[in-house]
């Protein structure tokens, strides 16, 4: 697809070597779900976040998460107007196309509630009104690992509610040295352009959930995250949510291959992405080695794929 590989070509502009986490962040776009980066500060999570936002000529908000960010900071609030004599409400941070969540998991409980109803149901309710998100209306969210310093973990809800975890790692040597050059000519998200308008998105979103899935494809889909209910390595499997996020995103890598229909192919490559996150492994699954990860490749491994003719 032309316009992907346009994306992807300036987003790399800023960010170097990623090729793989790229194309799963634009696959979760187009499938109209959330991101959440996890990883070390400093490897470029909030770059890509940014570099995304001007490829796809997105409105964008970012806040900073601390303990003392409120809710109220994300979903805005009402102030009296003496002149009108009347409630007006002034629109919080998350009212935007593409909101960027930074270290969300250092704001307390209460704020990371906040977004729940925004990433769920499109909307922010504030003194019982309810006010619509901006379409479209993404939101990448990044967090440090779990017991880093001034962090807590995100709760099942809002983890269930982000379509994908990905984690960016280290850079290569040789890319950390092209990283270095690029970075003497000056900052690196100026050198993005603009690929599509939001409208375009919008038009490409919708063209996503007209991929078609067969049957067989479903079953294949709902056999997957079935066996990570009854294998006794998971205390707590994937969610019905979970199959339909596994469907919208091998949507749109079939789409993103050109084809209007998905391939079972397409399923397995987004599985682990898209479920990982959402398990509640047992003691002895954490400390195996390759962690839920392998698991999942096991559960796979383990799990006939259909044919389609």
């Amino acid at each position: 697809m032309n316009e992907a590989k346009r994306i992807l070509g300036e987003v790399r502009k800023a960010v170097v070597g990623k090729d793989q986490v790229l194309v799963r962040v634009l696959l979760a776009i187009l499938a109209r779900g959330h991101i959440l980066l996890e990883d070390i500060p400093g490897v470029g999570k909030t770059t890509m976040a940014l570099a995304f936002s001007k490829a796809l000529s997105l409105d964008y908000n970012r806040v900073q998460f601390t303990p003392d960010v409120m809710p109220s900071d994300i979903t805005g609030f009402s102030i009296y107007n003496r002149e009108t004599g009347a409630m007006e409400y002034q629109k919080g941070a998350a009212l935007c196309n593409l909101f960027l969540a930074d270290e969300l998991n250092r704001a307390t409980s209460r704020t990371q509630s906040a977004l729940l109803e925004a990433m769920e149901e499109g909307q922010v309710t504030v003194d019982g009104v309810s006010h619509p998100v901006p379409r479209p209306f993404i939101v990448i969210a990044t967090q440090n690992p779990a017991g880093a310093s001034g962090t807590q973990l995100l709760p099942d809800s809002q983890m269930d509610r982000f379509m994908v975890r990905l984690s960016i790692g280290y850079p290569a040597a040789a890319d950390e040295v092209e990283l270095l050059r690029r970075k003497q000519g000056g900052s690196l998200l100026e050198r993005v352009g603009v690929v599509l308008s939001r409208g375009e998105l919008l038009a490409l979103q919708e063209q996503v959930e007209r991929v078609y899935i067969a049957d067989e494809v479903l079953d294949y889909i709902v056999r997957l995250t079935g066996a990570t209910r009854k294998s006794p390595l998971i205390e707590q499997g994937a969610s019905p949510r979970a199959s339909l996020a596994v469907a919208a995103m091998a949507r749109a890598a079939a789409f993103l291959q050109g084809r209007d229909y998905v391939l079972p192919e397409n399923v397995a490559a987004v599985f682990a992405d898209t479920v990982a996150h959402r398990l509640l492994l047992s003691p002895r699954a954490e400390e195996m080695e390759g962690g839920r990860e392998a698991l999942l490749d096991k559960l796979l491994r383990a799990t006939p794929m259909p044919r389609i003719r």
